[in-house]
């Protein structure tokens, strides 16, 4: 999810301007090897989040699940950003404790000068030089699986194991085309013509999910992997703002039995729902998308209660970690309120 510099490229275009996702221009990688000059290293990169955002969330889980915690430290930015980008106002003199910067745009400042391109979350920055490392949404979490494997905790899952990766990359090439940004092309849709395509493709795709997940708990083999985080990171915030906010109204989440049933499961997993926070999921989209909502107005509903319910999911199999264990508590300064 990203920021432009330029004010006429703010928060009041939303949509008003046809939707486009930008690819991300700094798409270094942090290998095992070092191969482009960044390699793996504990302490030495800082991941920037907002918890409002999708993409960001999925890093989120992703570092949870395989205890990257201690490896990789966490800035989180205030969900409510302004034209100038992504800011760091919930921390003490409204800068980041590590970075010592007051916005995530100083960060891609000092890596690219007179950058002139959108300010996006998740990225990581090189702590020691304070310059952008990565802004690539789609390979960060892929990366976190396959080359931080050495700072992995005891028990980490493999959440991209390499004899279903050309399956994983199937489901979720057809899952990000229609409904991780499909959401996004109906919401900042400009013409009705437009919004009824994005918004089909949304409801159309997930009908093919459910039927997929119908009998089996997971989307790939018996075992929570990237394209289970891909999918939920959108799943979660279906009801409380996709479905108004970005008009994919054919029926809400809570109405779809199999994928509410496996969106709970996977919230009640430790290392889901413990990473979201809704308050920071409403307030950005409602206050930020000024283009959408003018009033700003942020609604009181939906009722949380219900994602600490039973789901029931267990009785399909599956063993949620494969051969590994569950993630522990979340560090104390990273924890969020619970739906429930």
């Amino acid at each position: 999810m990203s920021r432009a510099h330029d004010d006429t490229d703010g928060n009041a275009a939303y949509g008003k301007k046809p939707f486009e996702r930008a690819k991300s221009h700094f798409a270094d990688r942090i290998t095992a090897d070092g191969k482009d000059g960044w390699p793996v290293e504990a302490g030495r990169y800082r991941l920037v989040v907002s918890r409002a955002c999708p993409w960001a969330s999925r890093a989120l889980v992703s570092r949870r699940l395989l205890g990257l915690e201690g490896s990789l430290s966490l800035a989180v930015a205030d969900p409510v950003q302004d034209d100038r980008s992504w800011r760091f106002t919930l921390d003490p003199g409204g800068r980041d404790p590590v970075l010592g910067i007051r916005y995530l745009s100083e960060a891609y400042e000092a890596r690219e000068p007179d950058y002139p391109d959108g300010v996006s979350v998740p990225a990581i920055v090189d702590v020691p030089s304070g310059r952008l490392v990565t802004n690539d949404y789609q390979r960060i979490t892929l990366d976190f699986a396959t080359e931080w494997t050495a700072l992995h905790r005891p028990g980490a899952p493999d959440l991209y194991p390499e004899p279903l990766r050309a399956e994983i990359d199937e489901v979720m090439e057809g899952v990000y085309r229609d409904v991780n940004n499909g959401v996004y092309r109906a919401g900042f849709a400009t013409r009705q013509s437009e919004y009824e395509d994005a918004c089909r493709g949304v409801f159309r795709r997930l009908d093919l999910v459910a039927q997929r997940l119908a009998d089996h708990r997971y989307l790939v083999g018996d075992t929570i992997t990237e394209a289970d985080i891909r999918l939920f990171t959108t799943l979660v915030r279906f009801d409380a703002v996709y479905h108004g906010h970005f008009k994919c109204n054919r029926w809400k989440l809570t109405e779809n039995p199999v994928l509410w049933a496996y969106a709970r499961d996977l919230y009640q997993t430790p290392g889901f729902g413990d990473t979201v926070d809704f308050d920071h999921i409403k307030r950005h989209y409602y206050q930020v998308h000024t283009g959408i909502n003018p009033t700003a107005i942020v609604p009181l509903g939906p009722d949380l209660s219900g994602w600490v319910t039973p789901h029931h999911r267990e009785e399909l199999g599956g063993r949620p970690f494969g051969d590994g264990t569950p993630p522990g508590p979340a560090p104390a300064a990273e924890r969020v309120p619970s739906a429930g």
